[in-house]
């Protein structure tokens, strides 16, 4: 079934480059539904700077037109300076205060009856908190489906490690809409021939891109399609910059419910609970506070939300009840707070999607309350190397155990294997892990089901003979056919192993507990299935490689080996905490 084998009972006009002028008198042009023959309607607003026609990005998630034929008044606008609306755009920067305008305008569009929700993806679910917390009068409700929180920690890097290859790919591709814009052909050719598949609008870049070094040199490649990049890499520590569009520094300044969509394989999985709970502690009403609600499903960030056919991502299915239609979840929320009460809502505020069991359940808040926080603590011999070798993982606590050593090279980094990031999912883990530069630590075969839903944690007992170096973690699910299905994943990149803001180069010789952040997952291992942690330090080309120089990120040039120590004895007991769900 498709969005539009959904529509409702009105008929649909669409008017376009329909022009709104900011508060600096910038003209911003966006397309408007109609559901013909209905009078005094709310208003639904997505903003984009991805376009918002055919064979524009927006129209493949376009939901303007189903909205509209079950009676709102729908406005689709492209951003600041992006498929004509009038100025520069720079990511993030201008929505909160074109987000007010925007609003407000559309509160007062003929046929309006002057309440107002918001809709939108990623970029566009960023742009509906920053312009909720503006307070516009006309804003009664937002839906935000996979929107980042906070840039340095978990978007264009983690925990200081840079997303390359969706940094890349992404201004790549914004870079492309600018420069053709501007006629030059030769520069849309270059970089077009820079993707490893001409045909894919996101598609990654091509390997030998990837590697290039320094990384400063993609400004020049860019240009003047991507400016913005050089503030990206600029600004390779936490501060200010970053600041500026953090939404946790503006909870308190929102007073709207909200409905937060977001999925286990998704870049911003650690991020939609944040801003469920945030908002839930600190928004401006107790009205406010008491209606946010939070639903998570199996996708991935390109999740087909306007398609109710998913069954999953990558390499799993996740069968019928993964299939779930997005919008109608949306249009019952929508009809809930701007048409009076039309459609009863859940009572729970927290609906989660339960993989292995393969299922959704109502929850009353996140992390659930019952949780019991597990400690599983790793051990070997000495030898954890790849997964034929000695690495356990156990609730039973370290005694005089030997550590494990890997070298780690720059340029021969473990592949990305799946993950959260655009175009990750499920992947099967077996060949990262018959490299001896990854640890694998594995668990005996679970005797019942065991349920693990909330926050994943990992405390690893490390050292490093250089300057700097990451450490990344991936939880895993063995099936009894071999499959090894990545959970959640998460990186430390040395110097931050204490401040994002305030880096300070590692020790050799030097034992270091890091904390390493999993994320969130909701996942029942089967019995005869095997929890497992792989630890190794590189993950490319999602993440940048860490040369173990110490150089700054955007001018390293050069790589050096190191010598990776992973320590859990009875001084320094390296362990995994996972939440476990009482049977």
């Amino acid at each position: 079934m498709s969005l539009y084998d959904q529509r409702g009972p009105f008929a649909v006009t669409r008017e376009c480059d329909v022009v709104m002028s900011t508060r600096d008198g910038k003209r911003l042009l966006a397309d408007i539904y109609r559901p013909e023959g209905a009078e005094s309607v709310p208003v639904l607003v997505r903003r984009t700077p991805y376009g918002n026609r055919e064979n524009d990005l927006a129209e493949t998630f376009n939901e303007a037109d189903f909205y509209a034929s079950h009676g709102y008044l729908t406005v689709v606008q492209n951003t600041r300076g992006r498929f004509g609306s009038e100025g520069v755009w720079y990511p993030f920067v201008y929505e909160g205060n074109d987000g007010f305008d925007t609003i407000e305008w559309a509160a007062q569009l003929p046929g309006s009856n002057g309440r107002v929700g918001t809709f939108g993806q990623s970029y566009g679910a960023l742009a509906q908190y920053l312009a909720a917390s503006q307070r516009p009068e006309h804003l009664i409700t937002c839906i935000p489906v996979s929107a980042p929180l906070a840039a340095f920690e978990n978007y264009w890097y983690q925990r200081g490690a840079l997303e390359l290859s969706w940094t890349l790919s992404y201004f790549l591709n914004m870079a492309l809409d600018t420069l053709g814009k501007s006629g030059d052909v030769d520069g849309l050719a270059r970089l077009e021939a820079l993707k490893a598949d001409p045909a894919v609008r996101f598609s990654p870049l091509k390997d030998e891109a990837l590697r290039r070094m320094p990384l400063a040199d993609w400004i020049d490649t860019f240009g003047a399609g991507a400016p913005f990049l050089a503030d990206v890499l600029h600004h390779s520590a936490d501060g200010a910059y970053w600041w500026a569009v953090d939404v946790r520094r503006q909870f308190h300044n929102m007073d709207v419910p909200m409905l937060h969509l977001g999925s286990w394989y998704d870049i911003a999985n650690w991020d939609t609970p944040q801003y469920f709970n945030g908002l839930r502690e600190h928004a401006m009403s107790e009205r406010a506070r008491d209606n946010q609600a939070i639903l998570m499903g199996p996708w991935a960030h390109l999740l087909p939300y306007s398609q109710p056919t998913s069954r999953g991502t990558g390499d799993i299915d996740f069968g019928p009840e993964a299939a779930t239609s997005l919008v109608a979840v949306q249009l019952a929320w929508f009809d809930h707070y701007l048409k009076n009460g039309g459609h009863e809502l859940p009572r729970s505020p927290v609906r989660i999607f339960v993989m292995g069991e393969n299922r959704w359940r109502e929850e009353k808040e996140w992390p659930l309350e019952r949780t019991v926080f597990t400690d599983f603590y790793l051990h070997s011999a000495g030898s954890a190397n790849t997964a034929e070798g000695d690495g356990t993982l156990t609730v039973g606590t370290p005694g005089p155990e030997s550590p494990d050593h890997y070298r780690y090279d720059p340029d021969t980094p473990v592949p990305t294997a799946g993950g959260r990031y655009v175009g990750g999912g499920v992947r099967n883990q077996d060949k990262n892990q018959a490299r001896h530069d990854v640890l694998v630590y594995t668990a005996e075969p679970q005797q019942s089901p065991v349920e693990l839903t909330g926050p994943v944690e990992a405390y690893l007992h490390v050292g490093t003979d250089g300057p700097d170096t990451d450490f990344v973690a991936v939880l895993c699910d063995v099936h009894p056919d071999g499959f090894v299905q990545n959970l959640a994943e998460g990186i430390v990149r040395g110097r931050f192993r204490d401040s994002f803001d305030d880096p300070q180069p590692m020790q050799p010789d030097t034992v270091y507990e890091l904390n390493v952040s999993l994320g969130n997952l909701s996942h029942v291992v089967a019995a005869g299935h095997r929890i497992r942690l792989q630890v190794t330090s590189s993950n490319f080309p999602r993440w940048d490689r860490n040369t173990n120089t110490g150089e700054p990120i955007d001018k390293a040039i050069r790589t050096r080996v190191a010598q990776q120590t992973l320590f859990h004895d009875v001084l320094r007991p390296s362990r995994l905490i996972l939440p476990v769900i009482p049977a």
